[in-house]
């Protein structure tokens, strides 16, 4: 498709430096789109583009991803560094009005945290593929009680190294199953899905892009006693969606009831009931030695914890739409473009 001119500005607010996409007419109604963990902005272009013409699209880079300020994310506040970054952000830019706010993955937390804080400046959510309320790992059922009272299994020491030691290299290659390609093209779509070459050179870029160290991706761990011997440290971004820091159940009960739409692909490897970055379905497929047993540590039911918030928001009044799209992994922005811009321009035009 042939994209219209997105600007590419690095915007000064009194909490970050923060480097923003954006396109569409300056007075149109705002949507603001929020990326997820090892990703950037950039993922989104399409999205920018095929918007442009009705909203005024917003796509900011969360801090040390993409070309933000690399600043540490201090993760005892759970995701409020990055969802108070964005506030001050639109303070900045486009202060006192509403906006449509799409989060993906990690972005779905971001955005309940900030509908919880600033409900008045929301016009609706879009959650896609978003992670569960109760962060990633270490819990075991859908009100998000952990498996362990340290939280062990969740936070900084659950990356896998040698993705870590990759990203780290800037390793652009196909050879090790760990390599950011290949994570890319495995995890992010359902293979054989790809994007185009030149697209996902891109997306590699962004990746490589971002910070890696304890006060970014993936943050610092702690030991434990518990299995599998590690539980979250206090800075970067796997440590800020552990559940030890990370609870956005909260937004069930919000007064403002912004209406809902959740898209996410029936195949996805990363959020999931039956998640593979997940140690409690990794330690019962026997990947991970030493594994308890369902009944002390079951895979996270991320899906159902989520869906149990959601119907709680709509009992009390919220409006929710589901999507589920067939043959789809993590990215429905990317993998099934053409019918996630329907779904999108739908939900919007009714919700304007």
């Amino acid at each position: 498709m042939t994209e219209p001119r997105i600007a590419i500005d690095t915007v000064e607010t009194p909490r970050l430096r923060t480097l923003v996409r954006s396109a569409g007419p300056a007075d149109a109604p705002l949507l603001v789109l929020v990326h997820g963990n090892v990703s950037s902005s950039v993922f989104f272009d399409h999205l920018i583009a095929s918007f442009s013409d009705r909203y005024r699209v917003i796509a900011p880079d969360l801090r040390s991803y993409g070309g933000s300020e690399p600043k540490p994310i201090d993760a005892t506040r759970g995701v409020r560094d990055f969802s108070d970054d964005l506030a001050s952000l639109l303070e900045t830019i486009a202060p006192g009005r509403k906006a449509h706010l799409l989060g993906w993955s990690v972005g779905g937390g971001v955005i309940m945290r900030f509908a919880i804080d600033h409900p008045e400046a929301v016009a609706s959510l879009i959650l896609e593929s978003p992670m569960s309320p109760y962060g990633f790992g270490g819990t075991k059922d859908v009100d998000g009680t952990p498996c362990y009272p340290d939280f062990a299994a969740s936070g900084g020491g659950t990356a896998n190294p040698d993705f870590v030691r990759l990203l780290s290299a800037k390793d652009r290659g196909e050879g090790d199953a760990s390599s950011p390609r290949n994570i890319l093209n495995t995890y992010y779509f359902k293979p054989p899905f790809r994007v185009a070459p030149e697209r996902e050179e891109t997306f590699v870029d962004a990746m490589l892009e971002m910070t890696v160290g304890d006060g970014a991706y993936p943050g610092d761990m702690t030991t434990s006693e518990n299995w599998p011997t590690l539980a979250p440290g206090s800075q970067g971004m796997n440590n800020a969606i552990s559940p030890k820091y990370l609870d956005v159940s909260a937004f069930a009960a919000i007064d403002a009831r912004p209406p809902v739409l959740w898209i996410r692909g029936a195949d996805d490897q990363i959020v999931s009931d039956t998640s593979l970055f997940d140690f409690g379905f990794l330690g019962q497929l026997g990947a991970v030695p030493g594994w308890p047993g369902a009944e002390v540590f079951p895979p996270q039911p991320m899906v159902s914890q989520l869906r149990a918030v959601l119907d709680r928001y709509a009992a009390g009044g919220g409006e929710v739409s589901e999507e589920v799209l067939p043959e789809c992994g993590h990215s429905p922005h990317i993998e099934q473009e053409e019918r996630f811009i329907a779904l999108l321009g739908e939900f919007l035009a009714a919700n304007a």
